[in-house]
C-alpha cells in the first residue's frame, strides 16, 4: 500500500520467534535484484516486453533447498518497505528461512508504466494478479532455480497473489499464509479501485491518457479516498479530532504527489485487483476452487476490513477447510498494525496443525 508509514507499524507490534542458521550463505542479503525474463505473455493476451523483477534475499538456502519463502509486495509497496519484517524476531526469521521479497509488477522497481521504455506509460498493458504469480513462478524456477517452496505469504495485493499460488500452482509449496487478501474482488471492491481511478484520470494533467505532468490533484483525491477506507470510520473518527482534520488532509496531500509514471502505475496495480477473479478465471465455483488446494492454508481476515472486503476469502477458507484468524479491530485493513499476529505465523511456518481458528482482539489501554 502507498501508507506505508502506517504498515511501519507492525515492526512495533509483532513479536516472533528466532531459530537457528543454516549453512549456504547468500552474497549480498537484502540487496535490490533483478532478473531478466525476456516476454512475459498476459492472461488478457497482451505481452509485457523486457519485463524485469526485482526481488531480495534474506537467510540461507537449507541443503536441501527446502526452506524458501516467497513474499510479494502489497498495491504500491516495494521490497524494502518488507525488510523491516524480516530477520530474527520479525514475521520470517532468517535464522530459519531463506526468504525471498518480490517487487509486484507495476510497483516501480519491476517492469512498470513508469520505467519500461518499450511500453512507457498508458502503453504498457493491463496485467492481472494471475500475471504477478507467473512472474513470480518464473523468477522462482529460472531465476533461482527452486523446484518448491516451503510458504508463500502476503498481506493485501501480496494476499491476493497467496490465494492466486495457491490454486495456479497447488504442488508448488508447503503453505500458503494470506493476510487480509482475497480469491475475488466483490462490487464493493470494484467500486473503491474504480473510484480512485477515476480520481487519478479527473485531474487536467491526465490528458486523456497522454499525461505531460505532474498530477497531483488527482493523486491526492485517490489518496483520500483511499484513506477513508484504509481503516473504519470509528478508527478515524478516534484518531483524528475536528481540530486535527485540516492537518490530517493536509497530510494526504502532501504525500501523495507523483508524475505520471506514478499516476500510470497506481492505474495499472488497481486495473489488476479489479481483475481478480478466481472462479470465474477458471471456470469453478468458490469451493471447487478451494478443491484445487494442496498446501496448507492459514488465513487472516480483518473483520473490519473496508479496503479488501473479506467475505471471498472467509468462504474460501470454509470450503478448504482452512484455519481463520480473526483480527477484532477499527484498524480494519490495518489491524496486523494493532494486533500482534506474529506468534501464530511462526507456529504455523513450524507446524500448521499447531493453528486453528481463532479470533484475535485488539487491546485496549486504559488511560
Amino acid at each position: 500500500m502507498k501508507n506505508k508509514e502506517l504498515f511501519f507499524a507492525l515492526v512495533a507490534v509483532m513479536l516472533f520467534v528466532s531459530g537457528s542458521m543454516h549453512a549456504q550463505s547468500v552474497p549480498g542479503e537484502g540487496v535490490q535484484q533483478f532478473g531478466d525474463l525476456g516476454d512475459l505473455k498476459l492472461q488478457k493476451g497482451g505481452v509485457i516486453h523486457d519485463l524485469r523483477i526485482g526481488y531480495r534475499t534474506l537467510g540461507t538456502l537449507n541443503v536441501e533447498r527446502s526452506n524458501a519463502i516467497l513474499w510479494p509486495t502489497w498495491l504500491g509497496g516495494r521490497t524494502e518497505d518488507l525488510l523491516p519484517f524480516v530477520g530474527a524476531g520479525n514475521l520470517t526469521d532468517t535464522g530459519k528461512y531463506f526468504v525471498i521479497l518480490v517487487d509486484s509488477i507495476g510497483n516501480g522497481a519491476s517492469t512498470s508504466p513508469s520505467t519500461s521504455k518499450a511500453q512507457p506509460l498508458m502503453k504498457f498493458p493491463e496485467f492481472s494478479i494471475h500475471d504477478m504469480v507467473e512472474s513470480e513462478y518464473r523468477l522462482a524456477t529460472e531465476v533461482l532455480h527452486l523446484s518448491h517452496l516451503h510458504a508463500v505469504m502476503g498481506m493485501s495485493m501480496g494476499g491476493m497473489q497467496a490465494f492466486a499460488w495457491a490454486v495456479l500452482y497447488p504442488d508448488f509449496m508447503d503453505q500458503v499464509i494470506p493476510m487480509a487478501g482475497s480469491p475475488q474482488s466483490t462490487s464493493y471492491d470494484k467500486l473503491l479501485w474504480t473510484s480512485e481511478i477515476d480520481a487519478i484520470q479527473l485531474d487536467p494533467a491526465w490528458n486523456r491518457g497522454n499525461p505531460a505532468r505532474p498530477l497531483h490533484r488527482g493523486l491526492a483525491l485517490a489518496a483520500e479516498i483511499e484513506s477513508m477506507n484504509v481503516t473504519s470510520p470509528n478508527y478515524r473518527v478516534s484518531h483524528t479530532n475536528s481540530k486535527g482534520f485540516d492537518a490530517f488532509v493536509n497530510g494526504i496531500k502532501k504525500n501523495a504527489k507523483g508524475g505520471p509514471g506514478v499516476a500510470c502505475n497506481q492505474i495499472r496495480q488497481r486495473q489488476a485487483i479489479i481483475s481478480l477473479d478466481l472462479p470465474v478465471e477458471l471456470g469453478i465455483s468458490m469451493d471447487q476452487l478451494a478443491l484445487r488446494v494442496k498446501s496448507k492454508m492459514l488465513i487472516f481476515i480483518p473483520t473490519q476490513d473496508h479496503l479488501v472486503n473479506p467475505d471471498p476469502a472467509r468462504r474460501f477458507a470454509v470450503a478448504a477447510g482452512a484455519p481463520i484468524i480473526v483480527l477484532d479491530s477499527p484498524c480494519g485493513h490495518l489491524s496486523f498494525a494493532c494486533i500482534s499476529v506474529g506468534p501464530i505465523v511462526a507456529q504455523f511456518l513450524a507446524d500448521p496443525a499447531a493453528v486453528h481458528t481463532q479470533t484475535l482482539h485488539e487491546e485496549v489501554v486504559s488511560p
